[in-house]
């Protein structure tokens, strides 16, 4: 009766044990090898087992951590899981959720920016934003991972609830109605001669500027972007000392298209600045404010900045890698 009573309670701890376990919350990270996730190793795991757990090759696994496959694993022991094509996923919404945690003062942008520029839309919607500010050590949804070993989720997005639109119209006032017997009467005056001599009207010509110019000059006002006029007002506070021809590289967002707001991503700039850009090829101009840094990202190795791809439109870019601008700030 005893050996019955503990080999229940020994599979009881077992299976919460394994439960406990199979509900990881799954931190990525990212170097020179790409994205990864962290993994402490427990009693009887090897890397076969760790392998099964993550949906990873037992002999990349090894070959990604720089260990011997035939060595085996110790208790404690740290391994870093490779994310790749076969076990993760950032197409869907269902899977085991990998999260990424912010840093201080980390928008969305610079979300998207720190994992492979993914789409803004996406982060939205797998964690219900409404709004691209988040505070710092927030846990924000980028992809899942796919293993029959992990339990997954279905990620269903809040309906949105549109507020109604209420149109707003001028008030008008019906003209009041007097009749004669109501109407006030004024004294009768004598009418008051003005003897200043009369001067001569002055008339000025005026020019007629043809319908293409104006839509000309219209246009390449809206091309210069949403915050020209920040820029001069910065100008008059710090006056321009940086004048660098730089290597450039693009990152996709929904701004700018309409708005003429565009943004980049630049190191040593505080965020907020505003930078005037050149394209040396075409002689275009716009004005981008700065969102965040590039350091710390691989795939920002041998560009200076990256621009919005509004912006790259409007400056005339037809390169999609790297290409070469003009920068002042």
């Amino acid at each position: 009766m005893a050996k019955l009573f503990f080999s229940l309670l020994f599979f009881a701890g077992s299976f919460l044990a394994v439960k406990a376990q199979k509900a990881p919350v799954l931190i990525i990270k990212n170097n020179e090898k790409g994205f990864y996730l962290d993994h402490k190793v427990v009693p009887k795991e090897s890397f076969y087992s760790v392998g099964r757990l993550y949906n990873v090759s037992p002999k990349y696994l090894a070959a990604f951590n720089k260990l011997d496959l035939n060595k085996g694993l110790q208790i404690d022991q740290k391994l870093k899981i490779p994310l790749t094509d076969t076990n993760f996923s950032r197409e869907g919404n269902s899977g085991t959720p990998v999260y990424y945690k912010t840093g201080d003062k980390e928008g969305l942008m610079k979300v998207s920016g720190n994992n492979g520029n993914l789409s803004l839309a996406k982060i939205r919607g797998w964690n219900n934003l409404t709004s691209d500010v988040v505070e710092k050590d927030t846990r924000l949804i980028v992809g899942f991972l796919h293993s029959k070993e992990m339990p997954s989720v279905t990620i269903k997005p809040k309906a949105v609830t549109e507020e109604p639109v209420v149109e707003v119209k001028p008030v008008t006032t019906d003209p009041v109605k007097t009749t004669d017997s109501v109407q006030p009467t004024q004294p009768k005056t004598d009418p008051v001669v003005d003897t200043k001599p009369i001067e001569p009207v002055v008339v000025t010509p005026v020019k007629v500027v043809p319908a293409n110019e104006v839509n000309e000059v219209k246009n390449n006002a809206t091309e210069l972007g949403y915050f020209k006029s920040s820029f001069d007002k910065q100008v008059l506070q710090t006056p321009v000392t940086k004048n660098e021809t730089i290597t450039s590289g693009i990152f996709k967002t929904l701004s700018g298209w309409q708005d003429g707001k565009y943004y980049l991503l630049i190191d040593g700039v505080p965020p907020g600045n505003i930078v005037k850009l050149t394209n040396p090829a075409t002689n275009r101009v716009v004005y981008a404010k700065v969102l965040g840094e590039m350091m710390g990202i691989r795939q920002n190795e041998g560009l200076n900045i990256r621009i919005s791809n509004a912006a790259a439109a409007a400056l005339q870019v037809t390169e999609q890698d790297k290409f070469i601008l003009k920068i002042n700030y």
